[in-house]
């Protein structure tokens, strides 16, 4: 896990480099710093509108005594997409979008079960009770 995260740490910011320098050969310095502007803000507000939204349906669901097991998986990918937005980059950003909108964030959460479950089979994430 260390390796496969510290493989990203450099690989990801490098390639946002050559994409960033390759935007700005292909369509100029002023519109790839209004893109990285716009996609900032879009996602800010979008990131904002959705965790508000997956806030309400946590409400809801404690108030109906219910577990909100899905909504958790929802914040945490709203977080992390969020965060993303926030970092320079138009792959970070294309990632930022896929865990943000509702209808791509499925295919994260559908992601993140599995390999919580497999965690969990092989003894490497334990779920502690209380009682």
């Amino acid at each position: 896990m260390f390796r496969l995260l510290l493989l990203l740490i450099i690989v990801v910011p490098a390639l946002e480099i050559a994409v960033l320098l390759l935007s700005g050969q292909v369509i100029g310095l002023w519109p790839t710093i209004s893109l990285i502007l716009l996609t900032g803000v879009l996602g800010a507000w979008l990131a904002k509108k959705e965790g508000l939204q997956t806030m309400r349906l946590a409400q809801l669901q404690a108030g109906r005594g219910e577990i909100p097991s899905g909504v958790v998986l929802d914040g945490l990918c709203i977080l992390v997409g969020g965060v993303v937005l926030l970092t320079p980059g138009f792959i970070t950003d294309a990632l930022g979008f896929f865990l943000l909108i509702p209808q791509t964030r499925t295919i994260a959460k559908a992601f993140l079960l599995r390999l919580f479950d497999r965690m969990i089979k092989s003894g490497n994430f334990i779920i502690l009770k209380r009682h």
